[in-house]
């Protein structure tokens, strides 16, 4: 039996340096925040023969999550300011549904993720809208956690940061009430991650488009008419309907009359 010629495969440079550091940075602070907020929401009784004076263990995690709750925030205050300023698969638009065709496209992920009702894959650079449109709602959950989280930290500090959000208890009632919520939230981002990581890893798989590698390199692999479609559109989770020409046919000369 005859194999089918292998598809010919184009490099293209998708995700930007400050766009991976800020994935990475991201990615360090949930786990940091997680398990701290873990340990702050059930704290564990360390028996110690030590003077309780002497025992700052449960003070040294509430800082560490305070800390890691500042670089948190400073790394999508920056996110959000390199969505302005960074390339078509970083813009703000992506994550934002503007069109039609985005609709579509989620409709054909959810068909082939999730329903497993088609096995044709949804072919883009960048994320596809399903991705785009979680990641932005991961946007209003971070925001959420930040607002809340210096509402909670407010009335222990002096910092002029927190006490910019001392008007969050009183809106939710009282201390538990925010707290509940903010403890809800770090589960989302849990599920969240376990979802994420497994679809990081099946797409990598699957479609071997380097869709795991391209957060370290900055660079995805792609059939070479899906990415030169791709790369004809304003928008990178928008698909093309532009046609792409297929290669021109070879001519061969004919031979010259004898005679």
């Amino acid at each position: 039996m005859k194999k089918s010629p292998s598809p010919e495969f184009q490099r293209v440079y998708v995700w930007e340096q400050p766009v991976r550091w800020f994935h990475w940075i991201n990615a360090a602070a949930i786990v940091v925040l997680g398990v701290t907020g873990w340990l702050i929401a059930h704290p564990p009784a360390v028996l110690s023969s030590g003077e309780a004076a002497e025992g700052y263990w449960f003070g040294i995690v509430r800082f560490t999550h305070f800390v890691t709750a500042y670089v948190f925030a400073a790394n999508l205050a920056f996110r959000v300011y390199w969505s302005v300023v960074g390339n078509k698969f970083a813009n703000w638009r992506n994550f934002l549904p503007l069109t039609a065709a985005q609709f579509r496209q989620v409709w054909a992920v959810l068909k082939v993720d999730i329903l497993q009702s088609s096995n044709k894959p949804v072919h883009t650079l960048g994320h596809n809208a399903v991705a785009y449109f979680t990641y932005g709602g991961t946007v209003l959950l971070s925001l959420f956690q930040i607002v809340s989280g210096f509402g909670l930290y407010a009335p222990t500090s002096d910092g002029w940061i927190p006490q910019l959000f001392t008007w969050v208890v009183p809106l939710f009632g009282s201390e538990q009430n925010l707290r509940l919520f903010h403890y809800a939230v770090t589960w989302a981002f849990a599920i969240f991650t376990l979802i994420h990581v497994y679809l990081v890893f099946y797409h990598d798989y699957v479609e071997g488009h380097g869709v795991l590698s391209s957060m370290i390199g900055g660079w995805k692999f792609m059939e070479k008419h899906h990415a030169q479609a791709e790369q004809a559109t304003g928008l990178s989770a928008v698909v093309t309907r532009t046609p792409v020409p297929p290669p021109e046919p070879k001519t061969v000369p004919r031979p010259a009359p004898h005679g």
